[in-house]
């Protein structure tokens, strides 16, 4: 049977001039028709009204750097790069030049420990964040995670070999922090990505990290050299700057712990399926905790790491089984605080695989009483 039902229409229509306030400076919206108002009858003679917005009504002004698909640092960027929805969910912005990629973040109740300020593991995955961010924003990203089009092309996928964090206060419940990253060559087959955390209020740099990444692929899982269009796609944005001074980045080898060496060891330490990434490996920050694990409570209650290096071997999957070893000993600096005295402390850390020993990751932590710090 044929409806009975009767529509009309009804359209309201907003000033043309009617514009809502700028997100950042390179997303601006404006709206044209965006509402519609249907009346219907039904068969028992009462009208309805229903009200429709129209997805077509916010229109994007395009950003004055990325305008008619120009070349950006010599890479060309489409007119998909020019998405508003990124832009406004993004919150980053490239600043000197384009060379330098900065995001803003506000630390959130879930990224905080019992003293209510950012964990170690909490600073890792804004790093990271900020890193995957930065190469989409700069029109490099194909379908891998992280991975360059060229790359994904290839089966290519970025992995971390090794990073190195100095931390000169934790931000606290409620803060925001500022945070640049840029990269830089790592001799022939390897790239260096960089970042500094700052205060937002005062400024002041707060976390300095370092890092060095190289290429898998992604089916094989065996390292590959950077293949020549890859490196035509990232030496454009090499940026010859260091966020922490050659001189203070703890290059010298990390020992082997071993059974007998170890002051604890935490075994049966099993990889959950939200533990991996989109790569189908676990996701490098992870690690942290599970290192932590063999640190001493009495160590993570009273002190704060100053700075942490890892040196990854071997990636894990949800599979294994893990180990986590750690020893600690003194500085052997000591200083005086309103007469009492602590010293600092340094720990190395092994993750191994439960069956085989093999090894996963070295790290070396340094860490500062809370009546210091």
């Amino acid at each position: 049977m044929a409806s009975m039902a009767a529509t009309t229409k009804l359209a309201l229509h907003f000033p043309e001039n009617l514009q809502i306030t700028k997100m950042n400076k390179n997303v601006g919206f404006s709206k044209k028709k965006i509402l519609k108002v249907e009346e219907k009858e039904n068969t028992s003679g009462r009208r309805n009204l229903s009200v429709a917005a129209n997805s077509g009504g916010y229109q994007a002004a395009a950003a004055a750097d990325m305008i008619n698909g120009k070349k950006l640092n010599g890479i060309h960027v489409g007119k998909e790069m020019m998405s508003s929805t990124w832009d406004a969910c993004m919150l980053g912005k490239f600043v000197e030049e384009r060379f330098v990629y900065r995001q803003t973040f506000v630390i959130r109740s879930y990224e905080i420990g019992p003293d209510k300020t950012a964990t170690m593991e909490t600073l890792m995955n804004l790093l990271q964040e900020t890193a995957l961010n930065h190469v989409s924003g700069s029109g490099l990203a194909g379908d891998g995670f992280g991975a360059t089009r060229e790359m994904s092309l290839r089966k290519q996928i970025w992995v971390v070999t090794r990073i190195h964090i100095q931390v000169e206060k934790y931000s606290s419940w409620g803060d925001v922090v500022e945070i640049d990253t840029w990269v830089d060559a790592a001799g022939k087959n390897a790239m260096r990505r960089d970042w500094i955390i700052r205060d937002s209020t005062t400024r002041k740099i707060i976390t300095r990290a370092t890092s060095q990444w190289v290429i898998m692929n992604r089916e094989t899982r065996r390292l590959c050299k950077i293949p020549e269009q890859v490196r035509e796609e990232v030496q454009p944005f090499y940026l010859d700057r260091l966020a922490i001074a050659a001189v203070q980045n703890h290059i010298e080898k990390i020992e082997k712990l071993t059974d007998e060496t170890a002051g604890r060891i935490r075994s049966g330490l099993a990889p959950r399926w939200s533990d991996m990434d989109a790569n189908l490996h676990v996701n490098n920050v992870k690690y942290i905790g599970w290192i932590l694990e063999s640190v001493p409570i009495d160590v993570l209650e009273h002190y704060n790491m100053t700075s942490m290096t890892l040196e990854y071997r071997r990636e894990c999957r949800q599979s294994d089984l893990l180990e986590s070893l750690t020893t600690m000993k003194t500085s052997g600096n000591e200083d005086s605080i309103n007469g009492n005295h602590s010293r600092d402390l340094i720990s190395t850390h092994l993750l191994r695989m439960n069956h085989d020993k093999a090894e996963i990751i070295r790290a070396r932590s340094e860490w500062q009483s809370k009546q210091q710090h």
